[in-house]
Parts: C-alpha cells; sequence; structure tokens
C-alpha cells in the first residue's frame, strides 16, 4: 500500500529540519548482550519535544497553513506528546493552540504543553472522552480538530524511518510501539517506498490492545478501557484507515504486560542511560518478548518518547511497575 512518495517525503523532511536536527540511532552494546542480538535504538526522545510526534505536528501546521491560513487555531485530545508536538508546531506556525487532557493527567506533560504555548482544558475520565470534549470546543469556537491520526501526522512522523533506514543498512526486523498507529504506519510506509524486505513488528500494552485485536479481525475493533500506565499508547477506538495500513503491512503484533513495560523501561535506562516513559520502552518490551527469536539478527527499536514524571521514574527504578492513576 503506497502512503505517500519520495518527493512527499523530501518535503516533510525539509519542513521537519527547520525546527530540529535528525536524530541519532546507536547500536548500544550492553543492549546487545542482554538481547542476544544487534540493537540499534532510534532515539526520538532527542527532539524538542522529547517525543517523535513533533514531527507529524510540524508537518500538520505546514500543510495547514500553507493550504488554509484562515484556520487561525487547533484543538485536539491527548496525553501529552501530541499536545506538546502541536503547541510547539502551532507556536512556531502563529496559531492558536487549545489541547483537551483527560483527568489526572501527567502533571509534568501538561505543564510542558502550556509551557509550549497551548491553552489546556481538563475534561473527561479517560482519553477517549477527552477527544469527544475537542470536538466539542472545534465546533463551539472555530478551531481545526486535529486527530491523533491524520495522513500529515504519519508524513511527518515517517522522516524518523527514513532516517534510520539511510543509516543502518540490512535490519532484519524494528519494533515500533503502537497507539493510535501513526508511528507503525510511518515505518510501514518508508519500509514499503524503500523496497526493503524489513519485517515491521508493532508492539501493544496487555491492557490497550485495540489495535493488535483490529489488525487481528481486519477491521476496527474497541474496547470499553485501555487501562494501562504507558498512558501513551492507551488507545481504545482504533482509526480504520491505520488499521488497513497496519493489517496490510505489518509482519505481527506483540502485546505485552504492564510488568515487561516497566523493566524495559529500567532495561533501557542501565543499558544506554537514556530514560523512557512507559510507552517509549514499549519496543524494547516487545523485542525482549521475542529475544530468542531475534538472537543474532541485527533489529532496531523505536525508543519514541522518554517525557515520564519522576515520581513514576523511580518507582519503576525502584523496581516496581506502577498502577494507572497511582502515580
Amino acid at each position: 500500500m503506497v502512503q505517500f512518495q519520495r518527493r512527499d517525503l523530501d518535503w516533510a523532511a525539509a519542513v521537519v529540519y527547520r525546527s530540529m536536527p535528525p536524530t541519532p540511532q546507536y547500536a548500544w552494546p550492553l543492549l546487545a548482550q542482554r538481547v542476544g542480538a544487534e540493537v540499534w535504538v532510534k532515539h526520538e526522545n532527542h527532539t524538542p519535544v522529547g517525543s517523535f510526534k513533533v514531527r507529524g505536528g510540524l508537518v500538520y501546521a505546514e500543510r495547514l497553513t500553507q493550504g488554509r491560513p484562515q484556520v487561525k487555531g487547533l484543538v485536539s485530545a491527548t496525553r501529552g506528546n501530541h499536545g506538546q508536538s502541536l503547541a510547539f508546531a502551532g507556536h512556531r506556525a502563529g496559531l492558536q493552540v487549545t489541547i483537551v487532557v483527560p483527568e489526572g493527567n501527567s502533571q509534568d506533560k501538561n505543564d510542558s504543553m502550556r509551557a509550549f504555548g497551548a491553552e489546556l482544558v481538563v475534561s473527561g475520565a479517560d482519553y477517549q472522552a477527552a477527544r469527544e470534549m475537542a470536538g466539542a470546543l472545534g465546533a463551539e469556537r472555530g478551531l481545526e480538530v486535529v486527530p491523533s491520526y491524520h495522513p500529515d501526522l504519519v508524513l511527518g512522523v515517517a522522516t524518523y524511518a527514513d532516517e534510520l533506514f539511510a543509516a543502518v543498512d540490512g535490519l532484519d526486523t524494528v519494533y515500533v510501539p503502537a497507539g493510535m498507529g501513526s508511528g507503525l504506519c510511518a515505518v510501514i510506509g518508508v519500509r514499503d517506498l524503500l523496497g526493503l524486505s524489513t519485517e515491521v513488528v508493532g508492539v501493544v500494552s496487555e491492557r490497550a490492545p485495540a489495535t493488535a485485536l483490529s489488525v487481528a479481525a481486519g477491521h476496527v475493533v474497541t474496547t470499553e478501557t485501555a487501562d494501562t500506565f504507558a498512558d501513551g499508547v492507551a488507545c481504545r477506538v482504533p482509526d480504520p484507515d491505520a488499521i488497513a495500513i497496519i493489517t496490510a503491512g505489518a509482519a505481527r503484533m506483540v502485546a505485552v504486560s504492564e510488568d515487561e513495560i516497566a523493566e524495559a523501561m529500567r532495561v533501557m535506562y542501565t543499558t544506554t542511560h537514556n530514560v523512557a516513559e512507559p510507552a517509549g520502552a514499549l519496543a524494547l518490551a516487545g523485542l525482549l518478548r521475542e529475544r530468542e527469536a531475534a538472537a543474532g539478527r541485527r533489529v532496531a527499536i523505536i525508543h519514541s518518547g522518554g517525557n515520564t514524571d519522576s515520581a513514576l521514574l523511580a518507582e519503576v527504578l525502584a523496581g516496581r511497575t506502577p498502577r494507572p492513576g497511582e502515580v
């Protein structure tokens, strides 16, 4: 399934690189020893907002201001990184940005979104409820409602996949965290554009399995809850376009436990000295789950973000697994 052409990806890269440099990818020896494979980490925690999402926000805002300059503001829902991305990109594009977060959202991420210039609205018990409020605010205030999944967001995110494949030849497998699916679809899109045979594996939390369930069914499957401390992938209503791309292009989906996510955060810290938020450690958790199959191979994991609260990080590094809303 062709998602974009080379000229589209080059245009997106030019947009992204006006605001940030490419992020690094490193093969960490301690991590290789732990897994028994050559492991490359794509460090999307090294962007200006600490997450891969900023790339999509920059491309979305650029396309909007070029094509519909009459739009003066954006509104969206988030648990954090999507909102920081839009706040960062919107400020640079001269757009008003309103972000809706659910009750009990990360205070650090809330503070960051405000610091990047967003108006923050707290509403609803979870991401889906906040998403519905964002739609209502958009209609009320005449703002552009930005979804969590959109082709322009995917195109922006695809610039990290292009960097990774250009820097590392012969990757057997890339593990990608999967929430609404922009990162996973981006890696699939670049892999297909380049004509590579690399397996792309999506990783979800067992407690937020909607994307994996949808891929298994071949159509959108919703869940009543997404009760995981990996709030960046707490999806319970997937996007049908994303599911179609993932179903056609992913080798498989892997579901990992809360304990495995916490352990992956610890492994990331001890082997690379990089902090991973729970969703940012998901790809590593998937690789660790499949370490026997990965032995001796060249693999990559997407470290999608490092925006974790200090209290949660302390809990994890102390050897415990947080429960959603505990810290």
